[in-house]
């Protein structure tokens, strides 16, 4: 996934703060991603419930999407 990036985090049995103290730095980050997650989290299910609110208010549309959906996956090849 492109949110996650897997070299930042550590393995489960190493301890990279050992020896040195803990980076200054590190937890305003943690913040930081935390925070744009919970806004992003936010933003997905505003943006869900816009779609189903579109769908609920012009159903002839949504039907017409329903249905050229539907024919992309019929024609679609695998």
């Amino acid at each position: 996934m492109a949110d996650r990036d897997f070299h930042d985090t550590p393995s489960p049995g190493t301890d990279r703060g050992a020896g040195r103290g803990a980076a200054p730095g590190a937890e305003p980050e943690l913040e930081r991603e935390a925070e744009r997650r919970r806004r992003r989290a936010q933003f997905l299910r505003d943006l869900a419930e816009a779609r189903q609110l579109r769908d609920r208010v012009q159903p002839r549309r949504a039907k017409t999407a329903r249905l050229r959906h539907a024919m992309r996956m019929r024609t679609f090849r695998w």
